[in-house]
C-alpha cells in the first residue's frame, strides 16, 4: 500500500470524533492515571520482594492496579483478562509458583527502574526464557504505562490492525512475535509522527481501529477501482462518526460536571479563606464566565515543591492551602466517573509526603450512588495504608446543597466536615 493512502488514513482518523485518537489519546483525564499506575505497580513489587503479594489475583494489588488499566476508555477494556487465574489451566503461573512470583517481580522492577529501550527488551527476554505459562505480551500493557514511548500497548485488535495494515503476520500470545511488531510500530510511527505522536498511544489507537474493522486498511496494490472503494469507505466511516456523537456527547457532559464540582470547591475554598490550587491539566477549562483557575495559586507553595511526589500533587483536583502556613489545608479528588483508584494514589502521594502528614483531610468527592464503590476500593489489601488517613467521602448532593450556606457561615473546614461521611 502507498504511503499517500496511509497518510490520508491517519488523516481522517484523526479527524474522526468517535475514533480513539480524538476520543481516548486526546482525553486528559487518562493522562492522570499514569502516575497512579506507576505507583501501584511499585507496591506490586515491594509486596513480591517482600514475600506478601500472596497466591491470588482476587483482592491483590495487581488485580487493583491492572483493574486502573482496564477502565481506561476503549483499547485497555478487557486488559485484566490475562491476569485473572483460570485454576483449570493453572494460568498464569505467577500465583502459585513463588519462584515465577519473583521473576515477574523482578521484571517489573527492571521496567521501572530503567528508561533505556536496551534494557527494557533484555527484560522482556529475560522473562520470555523463564516460559511461565500465560504469562505472554499481554504485560506489555504495564510497560506502557512505564514507558510510553518506548512500548506500545498489546491486545488482539491491535495485532490484527497491524497485520492488515503492513501485510505482516504477527500472532498472539509469543514474546518474540511481540517484540518484532514492535520494531515494525516503531519504524511506522517515524514515518508518520508529524501526524501521530511520541507517545505510542497514538498509533496503537490507529491499529486498535482498523483490528476492529472501523477503518479499512488501505489496498495492497495500485488498484485504481480498489483505491476508489477505500476511499469510499474512509467516507462512510466520518459520516458514521455522527451517530457516535451521543457517546461523545455524554463523555463531554462528564467532563463538565467534573469542572462544576471543581468550581463549586474552589469557590467554597475562596469564600473560607483559603488559597487554592487547580489541577494543571484543569486550569484552563471554562467555568463561570473565565477559566476554572481565576483567582487561585499559579504555582504551588515552596514546601509542596520540594516533595518528591510533586508531579502528582500538582494532579491533585482541587488543594485548600492556608494562607499563613502554606500547608494543605485540605484536598479533593473528584471522580465523576473514572476510577476510583486513581483518586486515592495520588491522595495517598501526598499524605505519604513530608509536608503533605500535617493535610487535616483528604476528600473523595464523587456522586451520591458511589459511597459504596469507595468503601469498596478503600478495603482492598493494596489500600492498607489509606485506611490509617482522614479519608472522607464527599456526595455531589451535599455539596451542591449546602456549599452557599458554608461559604456565607463558614469556617475553616467545620463546614465540609459537616456536609461529608468518614470511611474508616
Amino acid at each position: 500500500m502507498t504511503t499517500d493512502a496511509i497518510r490520508k488514513l491517519v488523516e481522517h482518523w484523526r479527524s474522526d470524533s468517535a475514533g480513539t485518537y480524538q476520543s481516548w489519546f486526546l482525553w486528559d483525564q487518562w493522562i492522570k492515571n499514569f502516575r497512579s499506575i506507576r505507583s501501584g505497580l511499585n507496591q506490586v513489587i515491594q509486596e513480591i520482594e517482600a514475600g506478601t503479594f500472596g497466591n491470588a489475583y482476587r483482592g491483590s494489588s495487581l488485580e487493583t492496579v491492572v483493574g486502573s488499566i482496564a477502565e481506561q476508555r476503549q483499547i485497555f477494556k478487557g486488559a485484566d483478562h490475562a491476569f485473572l487465574w483460570k485454576p483449570k489451566l493453572r494460568i498464569p503461573d505467577i500465583y502459585e509458583s513463588q519462584e515465577n512470583q519473583r521473576a515477574f517481580g523482578q521484571f517489573l522492577k527492571t521496567c521501572t527502574c530503567c528508561d533505556e529501550e536496551e534494557a527494557i527488551v533484555e527484560a522482556i527476554h529475560r522473562l520470555d526464557e523463564r516460559r511461565i505459562k500465560g504469562l505472554g505480551p499481554a504485560a506489555a500493557n504495564l510497560l506502557y504505562f512505564l514507558h510510553p514511548t518506548l512500548v506500545p500497548p498489546f491486545n488482539t485488535a491491535i495485532v490484527k490492525g497491524y497485520n492488515a495494515l503492513t501485510g505482516s503476520a504477527a500472532k498472539l500470545g509469543k514474546w518474540d512475535s511481540y517484540l518484532a511488531m514492535r520494531a515494525g510500530i516503531l519504524r511506522l510511527n517515524t514515518e508518520y509522527r508529524q501526524l501521530l505522536s511520541n507517545d505510542l498511544g497514538a498509533i496503537a489507537g490507529l491499529l486498535f481501529d482498523v483490528g476492529t474493522e472501523r477503518y479499512p486498511a488501505p489496498p495492497g496494490d495500485n488498484n485504481e477501482q480498489d483505491e476508489r472503494f477505500w476511499e469510499a469507505d474512509l467516507e462512510r466511516v466520518r459520516n458514521e462518526s455522527a451517530t457516535a456523537e451521543k457517546a461523545r456527547r455524554k463523555a463531554n457532559e462528564e467532563d463538565v460536571t467534573h469542572t462544576r464540582v471543581q468550581g463549586w470547591l474552589r469557590d467554597l475554598g475562596l469564600a473560607l479563606r483559603f488559597d487554592v490550587w487547580i489541577a494543571t491539566n484543569d486550569r484552563s477549562r471554562p467555568f463561570a464566565n473565565g477559566q476554572l483557575a481565576d483567582h487561585c495559586l499559579d504555582c504551588l507553595p515552596e514546601p509542596l515543591t520540594a516533595e518528591e511526589g510533586l508531579d502528582a500533587v500538582k494532579l491533585i483536583d482541587v488543594l485548600w492551602i492556608e494562607k499563613a502556613s502554606r500547608r494543605v489545608a485540605a484536598a479533593f479528588e473528584v471522580e465523576h466517573s473514572t476510577s476510583i483508584y486513581s483518586g486515592i494514589v495520588r491522595l495517598l502521594d501526598l499524605a505519604m509526603s513530608t509536608t503533605g502528614s500535617a493535610t487535616q483531610a483528604l476528600f473523595l468527592v464523587a456522586p451520591d450512588g458511589r459511597a459504596e464503590e469507595v468503601r469498596a476500593q478503600l478495603a482492598r489489601p493494596a489500600f492498607r495504608q489509606v485506611r490509617s488517613l482522614n479519608v472522607r467521602f464527599l456526595p455531589y448532593g451535599e455539596l451542591e446543597t449546602h456549599r452557599e450556606s458554608a461559604a456565607r457561615f463558614g469556617e475553616g473546614l467545620k463546614a465540609i466536615f459537616a456536609i461529608s461521611q468518614g470511611l474508616t
